[in-house]
């Protein structure tokens, strides 16, 4: 058996999106504006400080994460209800001080300390997987002027798989709303 494997030609690079970056967080905000009248989908707003206003400028949706963060609360809740009974009114019965065996005074400490635990454990986890973390590696992160956002950089950043995206006529709204650095990202 004989291994003639024909070496593989170097494949091109895909277009992951397009990169631009903004002055100041004014104009970062009136950018979102205009890609989120438009209609763009899948794109998003990048900044060093946290931009006030920019949620609405991009026409964001309340995060599920607070569903999530509640259900795990009543699950926290019940969890030490259902926990506390059984261990005192049914698995190992002691009275203690005449009060009832499920007395719900004596409760409140652990059903406090089990909705605050359950919740903490959903908002980290479901923030993991809503998020579609952990991601290992970005296409963005390869862009040198991308990885000054984290210092003074305002960038918006494109996907190709916008159902609007056109690789000229993107570059040319960026252009036209501000966007200066208009660089093409690679996957």
């Amino acid at each position: 058996m004989s291994d003639h494997s024909t070496p593989k030609a170097p494949r091109e690079p895909e277009t992951w999106g397009i990169m631009a970056e903004f002055a100041h967080p004014g104009a970062i905000s009136k950018a979102a504006e205009v890609m989120r009248d438009k209609g763009f989908t899948k794109w998003d707003c990048y900044a060093p400080i946290p931009v006030h206003g920019l949620d609405e400028a991009m026409g964001l949706k309340q995060s599920k994460i607070t569903w999530v963060m509640g259900g795990m609360c009543l699950a926290g809740f019940s969890t030490a209800v259902l926990m506390q009974w059984w261990m005192s009114a049914v698995d190992y019965q002691i009275v203690a001080g005449g009060k009832p065996l499920a007395a719900w005074e004596q409760f409140l400490p652990i059903m406090f300390e089990l909705s605050v635990l359950f919740s903490a454990f959903g908002a980290v986890f479901g923030m993991l997987i809503l998020n579609l973390l952990p991601r290992w590696h970005h296409p963005l992160f390869t862009k040198e002027r991308f990885l000054r956002v984290s210092d003074d950089r305002f960038v918006i950043a494109v996907e190709a798989i916008d159902p609007l995206f056109d690789e000229a006529e993107t570059r040319e709204l960026l252009a036209s709303i501000g966007g200066t650095n208009i660089e093409l990202v690679e996957d």
